[in-house]
């Protein structure tokens, strides 16, 4: 559940921090108060897009810090072991331990951005993939999404615990269909493919025998240079000998005459053998360089024929090289994009094997999506069933609420179109949701599909952002006493401008917005049993406070508690 909410220089708050408890909590305050600036930051804690100009005039950044429990969240535990985040222990006892979740994002004025969790670098991406393990966040736009035929799916799917099978269909329908393209493709182009294998058999076949790899190049080169350019190496290695040992005046001769007359001066001092060690060094050295170069000169071979086999090779491997359009290096990888193409084509110019494959791949996807459909068969009737006792609970006498399946061909959904109808009153035929519900009916009906699917949900905390639009009345009574019970299972967030909704919460935060030298400020502040009744009042209207209206505000709180 939300803990805390720490909000930095956002919009018009300058500095905010936030506690939050378990149950039903309203969030209410004047219009144009801010309200929504709650949601817009955990939205953004939750890895939402974020938009130039959320950061308080004059800031450089905005920082938004949002805490969590994570008891018996496994959900978001299992995505943090997987993605290597640690884990704080939460001090609280209350909280029996429970590990400690804490999100960070922080935007800055010139619109970067930058996200952390528990205290590591973090991408919003995954802000948003631990996010949807810990906030649902439904606003008006969510009632308006449930007229989508993608949306009323997904809310079948999710209630029935068929969402994973679903994404299996889904997978199952894309491989069946690349390979039914394929396929096509093949039958339409039988003989250009035939003719592109044939030559990719022969171009193979040339490499193959070309036996070439970058191995041996490197040894052709490096031979050619040598048996080149014999002569040259031999006269040069003849010419260091002359000048190391063989000359008259070679370094050898030089270093012994100055080894010899060291070793003299050295019967006189003594300090001349720190010269005379290194020098006895060198002199071993250069007779192993000596030594060496004999070796080589007499090694170094004069061999034309070689060298007329090495240059053959080089010209063979070079113009195969030409032949192809391509560097010598390149030859090898050539060789392998050549192959796993033929590998591809043999496999869609074997008569019948893409035929066999894509058949495969229909009776997967049929049994799978043939399962799924059973399970929205079975899911369907009790959603409908629970939907529509809650829509009498709303004010909609009568009404009924009907999950439709209808056949269609094979798709990436399944086999069948899924879509929500509803009959607003006893004795008319239920249709599209989209074409019958009002505005307030949309309302009511939105949330009586959230207070049953949320049976079956695990994310622990739900925000409803004025979703109650359009509701009054006793309706609004009903509505708030709905949410409470969800409060019951849930850590349950309500904005709301309606006293009946806001008298029913367990928890109440109050907006108000102040002017403090020259600048609008947002604050949120929790409400004392006292300060709760002169919220309530003001909600229930009036410009002027009266003792009346405090009192059926009063009425209203006990009525609840």
């Amino acid at each position: 559940m939300l803990l805390n909410l720490s909000i930095r220089d956002f919009v018009i708050v300058d500095r905010l921090d936030l506690d939050f408890k378990a149950g039903f909590t309203v969030l209410t305050g004047e219009t144009g108060a801010g309200k929504s600036i709650l949601i817009d930051a955990l939205s953004l804690a939750l890895g939402a897009r974020g938009e130039g100009g959320v950061t308080r005039a004059g800031s450089e950044k905005a920082e938004i810090n949002a805490s969590f429990s994570l008891q018996q969240n496994h959900e978001a535990l299992a995505w943090l072991s997987a993605h290597e985040f640690t884990l704080e222990e939460a001090s609280d006892s209350a909280l029996n331990y429970a590990p400690e979740l804490l999100l960070r994002r922080v935007i800055y004025a010139d619109g970067r951005s930058r996200a952390f969790i528990n205290g590591s670098p973090a991408t919003v991406a995954q802000l948003k993939e631990i996010g949807e393990y810990l906030v649902d966040i439904y606003s008006q736009n969510a009632h308006h999404s449930l007229l989508k035929l993608s949306a009323q799916r997904q809310v079948l799917d999710e209630y029935a615990g068929l969402a994973d099978i679903a994404a299996e269909v889904s997978a199952k329908y894309r491989r069946w269909h690349r390979l039914h393209l394929m396929r096509q493709e093949v039958e339409k182009n039988a003989a250009a493919f035939a003719d592109e294998l044939a030559e990719l058999r022969d171009n193979t076949r040339e490499l193959t025998q070309l036996s070439f790899s970058l191995e041996e190049w490197e040894s052709l080169q490096q031979e050619h240079a040598r048996l080149s350019n014999g002569a040259s190496l031999i006269a040069s290695g003849e010419a260091c000998l002359e000048l190391l040992s063989e000359g008259e005046l070679s370094a050898m001769t030089l270093l012994s005459q100055v080894q010899h007359k060291l070793q003299t001066m050295r019967e006189f001092d003594a300090s001349l053998s720190e010269a005379i060690e290194p020098l006895d060094s060198g002199v071993i050295q250069l007779q192993e360089v000596s030594r060496f170069l004999n070796r080589y000169v007499q090694r170094v071979d004069l061999d034309p024929a070689r060298l007329d086999e090495v240059d053959a090779r080089i010209q063979a491997v070079h113009a195969v090289a030409r032949k192809h359009r391509t560097r010598v290096e390149a030859l090898p990888a050539l060789l392998a994009t050549w192959q796993a193409r033929m590998d591809e084509l043999a496999t869609v110019v074997d008569d019948g094997a893409l035929a066999r494959q894509e058949a495969e791949a229909l009776v997967q996807y049929t049994t799978q999506a043939q399962t799924l459909s059973a399970g929205r068969r079975k899911s369907a009737q009790a959603l409908q069933e629970k939907i529509t006792v809650e829509m009498q609970r709303l004010s909609l006498s009568g009404g009924q609420f009907v999950v439709a399946l209808s056949p269609q061909s094979p798709s990436a959904n399944g086999l069948e179109q899924i879509e929500f109808l509803v009959a607003g009153h006893a004795g008319v035929s239920p249709r599209p949701l989209n074409k019958v519900a009002s505005g307030g009916e949309l309302s009511r009906i939105s949330l009586a599909i959230r207070v049953v699917t949320a049976e079956q949900g695990v994310v622990p905390t739900m925000i409803f952002d004025e979703v109650d639009v359009g509701i009054g009345g006793g309706v609004a009574e009903v509505v708030g006493n709905l949410l409470g019970q969800l409060g019951n299972q849930r850590q349950v967030l309500v904005i709301t401008h309606l006293p009946q909704v806001a008298a029913q919460g367990k928890h109440h935060l109050r907006v108000s917005k102040t002017q403090t030298n020259d600048q609008t400020l947002s604050t949120i502040v929790a409400l004392s049993e006292t300060s709760r009744v002169e919220e309530i009042a003001r909600m229930l209207g009036g410009i002027e406070i009266t003792e009346t209206t405090r009192q059926h505000a009063r009425e209203m709180l006990n009525t609840v508690f």
